[in-house]
């Protein structure tokens, strides 16, 4: 039995997005367990049911503890929430037509899911829906393992070997050659395996892995 066009169209999504997807859930473990102190158990839950949006949740929980006012954290989240003007604008001439249908898709516009339908040779509304359906519940899923269980510490350092590894493997999604793909899964390999080690190397560390890597493997 062979499977229709759509669910193979959706299949496609959804193995470029699972591996993100297990980014998001150890980034929401690890804010929800920095949130819990400083929002409560049931806020933090909240705050990424309704935000869906981990650079203004960090953020905000940042200023939060360092004890920043109201209108200051309001006026931080809602300049990063600036960022989606240009998101939506690129993606805006790969949409339908409908308002309605655009906003609802809004929900799910995130720096990776931008990503993900820009380089997913899928249309762009099925990859927002389907890559926002499947982020979404991870965020929310890792912020409450990591409410319930309290401690940052254990997945901390992860979190902080995946974060530039995550748009390392995004730039695997633009491979149009083979080799493209193998210098992209290369350099995300090295990076991971050089951040677990070493994780004080950082972004800096990242780059000169995939500078090293693209002048390592062949063109062809």
């Amino acid at each position: 039995m062979t499977a229709s066009p759509t669910s193979a169209r959706r299949g496609g999504v959804l193995s470029a997005a699972i591996p993100v997807a297990v980014a998001f859930l150890i980034f929401g473990m690890v804010y929800g367990a920095a949130a819990r102190p400083v929002l409560g158990a049931t806020l933090a839950v909240v705050s990424s049911l309704i935000m869906f949006s981990g650079t203004a949740q960090f953020t905000m929980v940042a200023l939060l503890s360092a004890g920043a006012p109201a209108v200051g954290v309001l006026g931080a989240v809602s300049a990063l929430a600036l960022r989606h003007l240009p998101l939506g604008a690129v993606l805006r001439p790969r949409l339908g037509p409908g308002r309605a249908r655009r906003a609802l898709l809004g929900w799910f516009l995130v720096d990776e899911t931008t990503g993900l339908a820009l380089t997913v040779d899928q249309p762009a509304e099925r990859v927002l829906a389907v890559g926002g359906a499947t982020l979404y519940p991870a965020w929310v899923v890792g912020t409450i393992i990591g409410v319930a269980g309290g401690a940052v510490a254990p997945a901390e350092p992860l979190a902080a070997a995946l974060f530039p590894v995550l748009f390392v493997g995004l730039v695997a999604l633009t491979a149009t050659t083979r080799w493209d793909a193998v210098r992209a899964f290369a350099a995300g390999g090295a990076s991971l395996v050089l951040l677990a080690a070493w994780p004080a190397a950082g972004a800096l560390g990242v780059i000169g892995v995939a500078i090293a890597v693209a002048f390592a493997v062949p063109a062809s």
